[in-house]
Formats: C-alpha cells, structure tokens, sequence
C-alpha cells in the first residue's frame, strides 16, 4: 500500500475548531511534527480538510 509523509507546516492558532481536531487525530501538536501513513479514504478526507496546514510528501 502507498504511503504518505504528512508535515505540519503552520500553525493550527487561527484554524478552526474543525481543522484543529482533525490535527490532533492525526497526531500533530506543533509544527514540524511529521507522520507517516498508509495512503486510504479516511487519511485522503483529513488531509483535505487540513491541506493548506500541512505539507504531503508520497513515499
């Protein structure tokens, strides 16, 4: 299965309450936090409500 490396790129203090607990699921507490995931719906979803906080890398 492909993977992806997520990046938090800015900060979460002006997104919205939305944006700011889909971070959270994916782990990211502060910026520079990276993950690596299985590429699926549910990831491809978070990603697109958090796409302009975050950096995508396809490993």
């Amino acid at each position: 299965m492909e993977k992806v490396k997520i990046t938090l790129v800015k900060s979460l203090i002006g997104a919205i309450p939305n944006q700011k607990a889909t971070a959270a699921t994916l782990g990211f507490r502060k910026i520079g936090d990276s993950i690596i995931l299985n590429k699926d719906k549910s990831v491809e979803g978070k990603i697109t409500v958090i796409k302009h906080l975050v950096k995508v890398e396809t490993i």
